[in-house]
């Protein structure tokens, strides 16, 4: 029998492309170990985003090309990811127990926005991250209905000055649903808004979280303009329609409508339009998901449907969706900031 080499096992790990990132295994600096003893070989992998979904059918794969190498040799292949914080506003620091803040947006309301984001932080869980979701809709918050959390809920306090996250279907969640009621007007004005949003995402003791994913409210306003300059948001998802009055991101929503009786396909708002616009602004399609009265029952029952149905074709979209985001983030810049301790000169 030939001896294995590292170089040959090496080889097989760049002639083997990450599904998510499009690059080799070597290129992406994610071989931890390389362990040959004799026609046994150990492989251990460490990629930068959570990979639940794929990790298996990765390891699987490249198995195969190590075995094929010679006979008898017999091939292991593990493959975990660590989840590291990402750079985002110049100068910005990483929140404390949170990772990576991603934002999710839209232009305008009534394109799947607040679904969208519930199913995105509940597939980052269903890959193996630490996620949680904040309501940022000061004014029409929704997540908690979407969530199944039962009515009344309230966030216990510590030290009466910290909330405790609300958890529901393995997400940590925060909302200002949770402490006013829907009936309540909130005639609020932008310094209001954007004191309530930083208490919230700042006063809330989250518990070491990969991701936090937060749910926007459409277009623009005090909300954004406060996370953008107080929040360090390592990236967006901006979710849109197809039609082009639309066009602002690139997760494409209710791209096309099936027909449940026969199977007939239609673009009822037009199509293509997610691809446009990634591809003027040169970024990426997420994912393009369908016109679907179940994702829309589903998420008003409280259970949506990466839970619902985890194993449907519409959950795999949304899983792909996420992989694809964190993969994306996994090769930003990381975040240095908090690494060092700050350094003050002062003249006393």
């Amino acid at each position: 029998m030939a001896e294995i080499t590292r170089t040959q096992v090496e080889e097989v790990l760049r002639a083997h492309r990450d599904p998510c990132l499009d690059e080799d295994y070597m290129s992406l600096d994610a071989v931890r170990e390389i362990a040959i003893d004799g026609s046994r070989v150990r492989v251990d992998l460490r990629l930068g985003y959570p990979c639940g979904g794929v990790a298996g059918g990765i390891a699987q794969i490249l198995k195969t090309g190590i075995e094929n190498l010679a006979d008898g040799v017999e091939a292991e292949v593990a493959i975990g990811f660590q989840v590291v914080a990402h750079r985002a506003q110049k100068n910005m620091r990483s929140m404390e127990n949170v990772k990576n803040v991603i934002a999710v947006a839209s232009g305008k309301g009534g394109v799947g926005k607040s679904t969208t984001a519930v199913n995105l932080a509940l597939a980052l869980a269903a890959e193996g991250a630490r996620t949680g979701i904040l309501d940022a809709d000061i004014y029409g918050p929704s997540q908690s209905i979407m969530l199944g959390i039962a009515e009344g809920t309230r966030p216990e306090t510590r030290d009466e000055k910290f909330f405790l996250p609300v958890e529901a279907h393995g997400l940590q969640t925060m909302s200002m649903g949770f402490l006013v009621d829907d009936r309540t007007p909130m005639v609020w004005r932008g310094p209001m808004v954007s004191s309530a949003l930083q208490q919230l995402i700042m006063q809330t003791l989250w518990e070491d979280l990969d991701y936090l994913v937060v749910d926007m409210p459409p277009g623009t306003g005090d909300i954004q303009l406060t996370l953008s300059q107080k929040v360090p948001v390592a990236g967006a998802v901006i979710v849109t329609t197809p039609q082009d009055i639309a066009l602002l991101g690139i997760v494409e929503n209710m791209a096309v409508h099936v027909c449940s009786e026969c199977g007939h396909v239609e673009h009822l708002f037009g199509e293509g339009g997610g691809t446009r616009i990634a591809e003027q602004y040169d970024t990426e399609l997420l994912a393009s998901l369908p016109l679907s009265m179940m994702i829309r029952e589903q998420a008003d029952g409280g259970v949506p449907t990466v839970i619902a149905e985890p194993d449907c074709q519409i959950s795999m979209v949304y899983r792909e969706m996420a992989r694809r985001t964190a993969a994306i983030l996994s090769r930003r810049a990381r975040n240095y900031a908090n690494v060092f301790p700050e350094i003050v000169v002062a003249d006393d």
